[in-house]
């Protein structure tokens, strides 16, 4: 049943080819809200089991090189689909009022979900490459053309690292291939593959993976895009695209090369601890609030790639909660940053947005930036906490030094949001502190109804994050490299 989040999203961007521009938004919003539904009565399903990756459709696609149309499911990647069908309302409810070549606008926007849906359900290494190289070039598009500081040259600084990774991956699924004979991951991952191989191509793959998860030092393309993108854009890129990093990392490269990660994990765990640290010294540092929440995403990502560091059952669900709840707080401060302020002040630099007395011209906006900020900082009550807790208890296991540097960045976390915040929202200044609010557009109902569902998800896992961690775990305890 799950597999038909991808057809009936490529379903829909094929639709909007061909229809008037008036009906564009509605064929995506019911096309992004069918795909979420279909997740929503899977993630509810007592008949399925999530503990192991069990496949749900295998069709012969090319026997010669043993190519399959094989897709299955597990706790794991049903939680990333479930995000991905979440993150894809939102976008087209943040992005309601687009007229101007819409059809096109929502056929890429479509095209990067259901490419993500297909990473997160594939089970053959090819199909799952495939898909993983499908999102990147609607992402450009969406960007070059929709985007706004700087497009063209965000678009490509990401298209160039994205396919940077891509080659790095080709060549581990190269490697995979040959040594195993076979594609499919479930084979795969009951092969002994040789420790002189895995020494080498663990690497490869992983880091041909991180780059898009937004790993130190391969991160820089990260802020430019965001900066450069649509609100969408943003928020599909924050929400679902560098979780497909982080997925097929820990999905491919850790579980197939068990050995090789366990040669390499500690530099993981480094180069983690350090994008945490430095992207949120440097998002301390930035005018732009977008750039703030850019940076904000590389530290995030940070906390995805330590935990799977941890190599144990609380560090990698963590991991995986934590990617679910990035997803949701990401996309949720982009939508703030990107629709909710810049287009009704047209500027992003804190000090201009200090002056404007927003508080009281967007008063939905203030308090949405207030819920997102105290699910980004980790405050207990939201799906930030949740995640971050878990990482922490396992990586105090596993590297416990690593859990006191990364309490610095928590700290760097908490100052660069509450300025980001107060700089935004609620600077006085005393010389037209008695003056009334600026005329500002509204904030319109779908913006409302996309934020409220965000807001919604990230309370209702950090209030009780035993929903996804009931189904993440047994995943995790099932994976290879834990054994």
């Amino acid at each position: 049943m799950i597999a038909w989040t991808i057809y009936i999203t490529f379903a829909g961007a094929i639709v909007l080819l061909v229809l008037p521009c008036a009906f564009a938004r509605w064929i995506a919003l019911i096309t992004a809200a069918t795909g979420f539904a279909v997740s929503l009565a899977t993630f509810f399903r007592s008949d399925v089991d999530l503990a192991h990756f069990t496949t749900i459709v295998r069709v012969p696609w090319v026997p010669a090189l043993g190519m399959n149309y094989h897709l299955a499911l597990d706790g794991i990647s049903l939680t990333l689909v479930l995000v991905t069908g979440i993150v894809a309302i939102s976008a087209v409810l943040f992005s309601w009022d687009v007229t101007d070549r819409a059809n096109e606008f929502f056929f890429w926007l479509l095209l990067v979900v259901g490419g993500s849906y297909g990473v997160f359900l594939s089970a053959d290494l090819f199909l799952l490459f495939l898909f993983y190289e499908l999102v990147i070039v609607p992402k450009y598009f969406l960007i070059a053309i929709f985007g706004s500081t700087n497009k063209e040259y965000g678009a490509m600084k990401l298209t160039l690292y994205s396919f940077f990774g891509g080659a790095l991956v080709f060549l581990g699924i190269i490697a995979a291939y040959v040594s195993g004979g076979s594609l499919d991951l479930n084979q795969l991952a009951q092969i002994q593959f040789a420790p002189q191989l895995q020494a080498w191509a663990f690497p490869v793959l992983f880091f041909g993976f991180a780059v898009l998860a937004g790993i130190w030092p391969l991160h820089t393309w990260a802020p430019t895009g965001h900066v450069a993108a649509p609100t969408a854009g943003s928020m599909l890129l924050a929400g679902i695209v560098m979780k497909l990093g982080a997925y097929a990392a820990l999905r491919v490269a850790i579980n197939l090369f068990p050995q090789g990660f366990q040669m390499w994990r500690t530099w993981i765990a480094v180069l983690a601890v350090i994008g945490i640290v430095y992207a949120a010294a440097v998002a301390l540092r930035q005018r732009d609030l977008k750039f703030v929440i850019g940076y904000s995403s590389v530290s995030h990502m940070g906390f995805v790639l330590l935990g799977l560091a941890t190599a144990n059952v609380f560090g990698v669900s963590g991991s995986v909660l934590q990617i679910f709840s990035h997803g949701i707080i990401g996309a949720l401060l982009f939508a703030v940053a990107g629709r909710m302020i810049y287009r009704r002040t047209h500027t992003r630099d804190l000090d201009a947005l200090a002056g404007m007395n927003l508080r009281h011209a967007l008063p939905f906006a203030a308090f949405t930036f207030v819920i997102a900020s105290a699910a980004s900082m980790g405050i207990p009550g939201f799906s930030g906490f949740a995640a971050e807790i878990t990482i922490l208890i396992g990586a105090w296991k596993s590297y416990p030094l690593a859990v006191w540097i990364t309490g610095a960045g928590m700290v760097l976390v908490a100052a660069f949001t509450l300025r980001a915040l107060k700089r935004a929202f609620f600077d006085v200044d005393l010389a037209n502190a008695s003056a009334p609010p600026p005329e500002m557009e509204p904030i319109t109902i779908p913006e409302k109804l996309g934020a409220g569902l965000l807001m919604f998800a990230t309370l209702a896992v950090g209030i009780y994050p035993k929903l996804l961690l009931d189904r993440i775990q047994p995943a995790v305890e099932a994976m290879r490299f834990l054994k």
